[in-house]
């Protein structure tokens, strides 16, 4: 009898500790629970996404941030979150703009550093539009008269821009246009011209008695300096020809044609070796020719007062 009754307390105590086990689970764990209010909606219609935890025990919770809860093609319209000491709680509202099936995942929420999910739900969104339904407007468009400053606020940022680019263009085209004024100018042709000059001088034709070489150089400098000085085609012109329209155009003085027609002549007669100048003869047509160069510019500025340029 003793030994039954034992069995039977000990059976009893067991029962208990489980009882005890499984009301303590319920009393002290965390329940986490969700709802969706609409599992249809047509598109653009909020729908609302709940989720709550309850006997919190004043226990952390972690979770997406706000309006990055829910997948993408899901657009949070509102999401608010109220957490007190024992309970926790979560409204998301939502629409879908697109038809189709789409699934709100099982999501994650860590309390107290445990995971703990909530069960997925799918959602129809439809387009409840039918084929053939009249869409009219709130209110009539209506006609608005334009004036000029309301253009010129439309379009002051265009006009500005053109005028600008036209600015930029005629700068650009001065800047060239002077660049080339400047670089034909009668005193940078002369100052390179007696720059050429010397370069012929450091060759030491003179000194070394070279004159066909020398007379060669001299003249092919001189035809280079009167055609861009002026504007006369020495360069292709025959030396009686040169001539001829030199005392023809009046451009260059006598004093300075009686320069150029001397060592002109002088130089065929050489490179036809029909003569042989000596060293002086050649220093001097150097220094003439020099000296025809630097008075040039005295030459423009009187063809300019003669033609009234």
């Amino acid at each position: 009898m003793q030994s039954a009754f034992k069995k039977r307390n000990l059976v009893l105590k067991k029962i208990f500790f489980i009882i005890f086990s499984v009301l303590n689970v319920f009393a002290f764990s965390q329940t986490l629970g969700s709802t969706l209010d609409k599992k249809t909606l047509a598109l653009g219609e909020a729908g609302v996404f709940r989720i709550n935890i309850s006997n919190l025990q004043g226990k952390d919770v972690v979770s997406a941030p706000k309006n990055e809860l829910l997948p993408f093609h899901f657009e949070e319209i509102k999401d608010s979150i109220n957490k007190q000491a024992d309970r926790y709680d979560r409204i998301i509202e939502f629409a879908v703009f697109e038809e189709g099936k789409y699934t709100i995942p099982a999501l994650d929420f860590t309390i107290g550093g445990k995971i703990f999910h909530t069960i997925p739900y799918e959602i129809e969104v439809v387009n409840t539009a039918q084929k053939g339904d009249q869409i009219n407007d709130i209110m009539k468009n209506k006609e608005v008269t334009l004036d000029v400053k309301d253009y010129w606020q439309l379009y002051k940022f265009y006009i500005l821009g053109v005028l600008i680019l036209l600015a930029l263009i005629f700068a650009i085209y001065q800047i060239v246009k002077y660049g080339k004024r400047r670089k034909s100018s009668p005193v940078v042709m002369t100052n390179q011209t007696l720059k050429d000059l010397e370069i012929l001088r450091k060759k030491k034709f003179i000194e070394n008695g070279d004159y066909r070489s020398f007379y060669v150089e001299l003249i092919d400098i001189s035809r280079n300096f009167i055609t861009k000085q002026y504007q006369i085609p020495a360069d292709v012109l025959l030396t009686d020809d040169l001539i001829d329209v030199m005392k023809l155009n009046n451009a260059i003085s006598p004093q300075n044609e009686t320069i150029v027609e001397d060592i002109f002549l002088r130089g065929d007669l050489v490179k036809f070796a029909k003569t042989f100048p000596d060293q002086t003869m050649m220093e001097k047509d150097f220094e003439d020719m020099k000296t025809f160069v630097k008075r040039s510019s005295k030459d423009l500025e009187m063809e300019q007062l003669r033609t009234g340029v």
